[in-house]
C-alpha cells in the first residue's frame, strides 16, 4: 500500500495526559508522528491538536477512528484532502561575523523573515510559511553555519467556510466524567 503524509486536526479537552493518550495509539499503530503541535483553541477549555503522519490511507483513517474514541476528544478530522492553509513557524540562529551579517540579512527579507536577536556572533531569524520556504531559506543559510533550529511543525486549517472548529456541534454526543 502507498503511503502519503496525512494532516490530522483534533479538538481535544484541556486536560493532563490526553496528549499522552493520543500519542500512544499512534505508537501502538507503528506510526512515527512526524510532526504535533499543541495550542489553545477560540473556545475556553478545548485545544486545537495537529499532527502529521505518514501511513496509508485505510491505515490513518482506523487511527483517526481510534483516536476519535477517546473520551477527551472532542472531534478528529483528516483534513489532508481538503484546500487547506498551511504554516510552521522556525527560529534559526545563524553564524554571523560583520563580514556575513548583511549577506545573512538580504536573505532574511527576501523570505520575509524577522531578525529577532542580534549576538556578536550570530543572528536569530524568525520565519513563517510552508515547509518549502522553511527548507529553501535553511539551504541558503546552511553555509554561514546554523548553530541552532527550533521548529514548531505543521499547523493548519481548513480554508473558506468549510471548517473544524470547535464552537460546531460535535458530531457525537459523549458521556462526560
Amino acid at each position: 500500500m502507498a503511503t502519503t503524509q496525512h494532516t490530522l486536526v483534533a479538538i481535544v479537552e484541556d486536560k493532563p495526559g490526553v496528549l499522552n493518550r493520543m500519542a500512544s495509539l499512534f505508537r501502538r499503530r507503528g506510526f512515527n508522528i512526524e510532526s504535533i503541535a499543541v495550542g489553545h483553541s477560540e473556545v475556553p477549555h478545548l485545544s486545537r491538536v495537529t499532527i502529521v503522519v505518514n501511513g496509508s490511507n485505510a491505515m490513518v483513517e482506523q487511527v483517526r477512528k481510534q483516536l476519535d474514541k477517546l473520551i477527551d476528544v472532542v472531534r478528529v478530522s483528516d483534513i489532508t484532502a481538503n484546500d487547506i492553509t498551511v504554516r510552521e513557524l522556525a527560529l534559526i540562529k545563524v553564524k554571523a561575523v560583520s563580514a556575513t551579517r548583511s549577506e545573512i540579512i538580504e536573505i532574511a527579507d527576501i523570505f520575509r523573515a524577522n531578525i529577532v536577536d542580534v549576538a556578536s556572533d550570530s543572528l536569530t531569524i524568525e520565519i513563517t510559511g510552508d515547509e518549502n520556504k522553511i527548507e529553501s531559506m535553511l539551504k541558503l543559510l546552511k553555509g554561514f553555519g546554523i548553530r541552532e533550529i527550533a521548529r514548531t511543525g505543521r499547523i493548519a486549517m481548513v480554508r473558506g467556510n468549510l471548517a473544524n472548529v470547535p464552537g460546531e456541534t460535535p458530531t457525537r454526543n459523549r458521556a462526560r466524567k
